[in-house]
């Protein structure tokens, strides 16, 4: 069974029919999905869509890229959402504290906005006992520099990465598991199938990024939840291990991490 550790399931076209989507993601051997949110406005339709289907499991975050949309409150707010499932009966479907981040690639960044909401969500997801989903984009060295600082206890996963080999250590030393997605199905991405070559095959987890981030092959659609098959696949062929032990290693990974009874 697969595990797509990072797909936005409760956007379009999945929202239109979760139950399809889901069916084909089954047929390809995806047995859980884990589904970030971006910030308030989504926070109650991926707890609704987790709690209606047993093999969904979600993260209640605010992301960088919509920084401008979160309220001065989100943080108390985060902190009341967390804390009211943490006695309920929704604990165990509530798996990290994400997506959050940086993204100093977007117009009119505010820096120092993202690096507060960071930090609060890392200090938060400490005291929550969870672990963290994170979203970098050209804000390597400042997202370290909030990690160190405030080491994630739990751990958590980068999602979407493709840096370098140097920077998936610096994660991996802080307890940080390295996200793989459709990067890798692309030849031209040299630099990002070396490193994922390179690396513990037990520091990496599956994810699509679905609807985004599309697999070679599938370039201008929405990307779905069971084309993770084809990124395994790569990952094999770029690797030494076989289909069978990659599937088997990520998925006892995310597992762990995400605390999912398989």
């Amino acid at each position: 069974m697969l595990i797509d550790s990072h797909c936005h399931f409760d956007f379009p076209p999945f929202s239109d029919d979760p139950a399809h989507y889901l069916e084909l993601a089954r047929r390809a051997g995806v047995g859980v999905i884990v589904i970030p949110s971006v910030g308030e406005r989504n926070w109650a339709l991926v707890e609704q869509l987790s709690l209606q289907y047993p093999n969904l499991y979600y993260a209640l975050g605010l992301h960088p890229f919509f920084s401008h949309e979160h309220s001065d409150t989100a943080i108390s707010n985060l902190a009341s959402r967390l804390s009211a499932i943490s006695e309920g009966d929704e604990k165990k479907k509530c798996v990290a504290v994400g997506e959050c981040g940086l993204d100093f690639a977007i117009a009119d960044v505010n820096k120092e906005l993202q690096i507060e909401l960071l930090k609060e969500q890392v200090v938060l997801a400490n005291c929550m006992g969870l672990p963290v989903i994170l979203h970098c984009r050209k804000a390597f060295s400042e997202l370290m520099v909030v990690l160190r600082q405030n080491p994630p206890i739990l751990g958590g996963v980068y999602h979407g990465f493709s840096g370098s080999t140097q920077q998936a250590k610096q994660l991996i030393d802080l307890g940080i598991k390295i996200g793989v997605g459709g990067t890798i199905t692309y030849g031209r991405a040299n630099k990002t199938r070396h490193t994922i070559a390179s690396l513990p095959l037990a520091e990496l987890m599956l994810e699509t990024d679905a609807p985004d981030m599309p697999v070679a092959g599938f370039q201008g659609e929405p990307n779905r939840p069971d084309r993770l098959c084809n990124i395994l696949r790569v990952l094999a062929e770029i690797r030494v291990e076989s289909e069978r032990q990659i599937e088997e290693v990520t998925t006892l990974t995310t597992a762990e991490l995400f605390h999912i009874a398989l």
